[in-house]
């Protein structure tokens, strides 16, 4: 059993990893390019549109749930075809820059995008598929530390090499990264007792969404979901440009402080978030991760008040990225117990390109308010963005109050 339970562990720590590289490569990291090759303030924030298949990822996901390729495994069969392209996909951004190119950069991003919001959908489906219902707080623990530990490869690993062997060289080694990912997916466990899959193209498409509406709350689920990570997207959307032109920076300091401080506080959240959740339940960690996560963003207000300190970078970094974390695991625990197996792979899709939305479509709207408001008020009013979400969590307190993700 123990072995078996590894053996599921690991596979989702390592996929989950997969999932998440592609993410930051067409994210931040590619903003970080953007932002050194002199693109506008406007233009980098745009550039966040490249990222709107993770949206609509949702409509190509009943094809996922109702087919398989190379008579193979359902979920593992996509998830292999999806990695293949991804390198692919890489390759070609390599070849390419934003000085040179900086529109062919953004259609490779997008296309690229695409691949890896696929990925998304077969990995997300094939994580709760292998766990079983007591498991959902410890996948989404593991969840949460592969993503996080994915993000620092492909953040601060990336920027470090970026301004040591360039950005060519870096984005062809995360093509190799992710040719290796190939291997994890080979060797990981093919799906017991799985569920039939649906037994049409029609009833993929409409059996999730039946089974979704028909639940109690579903309404101020959908709501809370849009919402309760907003806070945080609108924050980040200019993280980058932020701490290199708005406070000063270098290429290098954000790879070796910034980035990994972020990769320890992550991981720490991670931890205790964790902990906290088995003995406060549902909604209590949902509550105080959500106070503690709107009120984190302060610390980048009190960062762009002050001058360029290290102390202060790291400081304001620990605790957004700490905080972070501990919402993280409370909220993905969450979107999973909300799958059925059968629809696991559009249900899942529809709920995080739900989550998506603010973080694909608030890049242009956070440069607008920095422009107008400047960093610091732009901080404050992210901050106060994180509590109504919290208004509507108390309307659910006794439904979520009943129900523990860890007995059913």
């Amino acid at each position: 059993m123990n072995l078996s339970l590894n053996r599921r562990t690991t596979a989702v720590f390592l996929l989950t990893f997969s999932s998440s590289l592609p993410l930051i490569l067409v994210g931040s990291t590619l903003s970080a390019w953007y932002t050194v090759a002199g693109v506008s303030l406007l233009g980098i924030g745009a550039l966040s549109m490249v990222q709107q298949p993770y949206i609509f990822k949702f409509l190509w996901a009943p094809l996922m749930d109702r087919f398989s390729l190379f008579g193979w495994c359902r979920r593992r069969s996509w998830i292999l075809l999806t990695q293949i392209l991804l390198v692919i996909g890489l390759v070609l951004m390599a070849y390419s820059g934003p000085k040179q190119y900086p529109f062919g950069l953004a259609m490779i991003a997008l296309i690229l995008a695409f691949f890896s919001a696929s990925q998304d959908i077969a990995i997300d489906a094939y994580r709760i598929d292998i766990l079983h219902a007591n498991e959902l707080g410890m996948g989404a623990a593991i969840t949460s530390l592969a993503g996080r530990i994915a993000m620092l490869f492909g953040g601060a690993v990336a920027l470090v090499f970026a301004a040591e062997i360039g950005w060519q060289n870096t984005y062809l080694m995360m093509a190799a990264v992710m040719a290796l990912e190939i291997l994890a997916t080979l060797a990981a466990p093919a799906l017991r007792n799985e569920e039939a899959t649906p037994r049409s193209l029609q009833e993929s498409i409409v059996g999730p969404l039946k089974d979704f509406v028909r639940r109690e709350h579903a309404l101020s689920i959908l709501i809370f979901i849009l919402t309760y990570k907003m806070c945080d997207a609108l924050a980040l959307a200019l993280n980058t440009p932020f701490l290199i032109r708005g406070v000063g920076f270098s290429l290098l300091e954000m790879g070796t402080i910034y980035k990994t401080m972020s990769l320890a506080a992550s991981l720490l959240g991670t931890v205790v978030g964790g902990i906290f959740y088995k003995r406060l339940g549902l909604y209590r960690t949902l509550m105080c991760y959500g106070i503690l996560q709107a009120l984190s963003n302060l610390a980048y207000m009190g960062l762009a008040l002050a001058s360029k300190s290290y102390f202060l970078m790291a400081a304001a970094v620990f605790v957004e990225y700490f905080c972070g974390a501990l919402s993280t695991v409370a909220f993905v625990a969450y979107l999973m117990s909300l799958c059925k197996q059968r629809f696991s792979a559009t249900q899942y899709a529809i709920l995080s390109a739900i989550i998506a939305i603010p973080r694909v479509y608030f890049g242009p709207l956070a440069a607008i308010m920095v422009d107008y408001f400047g960093w610091a008020q732009f901080y404050l009013i992210t901050c106060l963005i994180g509590f109504p979400p919290l208004i509507l969590l108390l309307r659910m307190k006794k439904y979520l109050l009943n129900y523990r993700l860890d007995t059913e």
